[in-house]
């Protein structure tokens, strides 16, 4: 992939996600930890806005999304992967396990990135997907561990996980 205006919506959109997730992360964790959790939330909201911004000025520039069919079949990938995790989080809370739709969400938010490598032929794209999954599974073990909610650990890992990726889309923005 050598689309410059793909490398600053990387930035946008996963730093704009890693600072949902840190929002998401601040339901019920450690009291000395929301500190942290605000202040990585407002890093990772700054690179996804500073991302827009450079999407913006880049409009002009081609992106993948630009090729015949392409943006069809990435509206499918996303629209799949908000009905699955809609779907099973409602499940989840209608059967009084509210407490793992967090968890939920990362999985599947990592599994969409699997079918995505293949509309933007980015295999970093593949452990992004590895990450975000593997996040997923451990903070239902860990967040047990330390005796806090899911979502405090998932929120974390996954937020941890789209910052650098954020980063990682302005570090590709600027080589490209």
């Amino acid at each position: 992939m050598g689309f410059v205006r793909d490398y600053a919506m990387y930035m946008a959109i996963f730093g704009v996600f890693g600072s949902s997730w840190f929002g998401w992360a601040q339901e019920k964790p450690r009291e000395s930890w929301r500190k942290y959790l605000g202040i990585a939330s407002v890093f990772s909201l700054l690179v996804g806005l500073v991302g827009i911004y450079l999407s913006v000025t880049n409009w002009h520039e081609r992106s993948v999304l630009s090729e015949a069919g392409v943006f069809k079949n990435y509206l499918i990938f996303v629209y799949v992967e908000f009905f699955v995790a809609g779907i099973g989080a409602f499940l989840l809370i209608k059967k009084k396990r509210k407490d793992y739709v967090s968890p939920w969400v990362a999985f599947i938010v990592g599994i969409h990135f699997i079918w995505l490598k293949s509309i933007f032929q980015d295999s970093s794209l593949y452990l992004l997907a590895i990450l975000l999954v593997a996040v997923s599974v451990i903070s239902v073990f860990l967040s047990k561990k330390l005796n806090v909610v899911n979502s405090a650990i998932t929120g974390i890992g996954a937020g941890i996980v789209l910052f650098c990726f954020a980063i990682l889309g302005f570090i590709r923005f600027i080589l490209a």
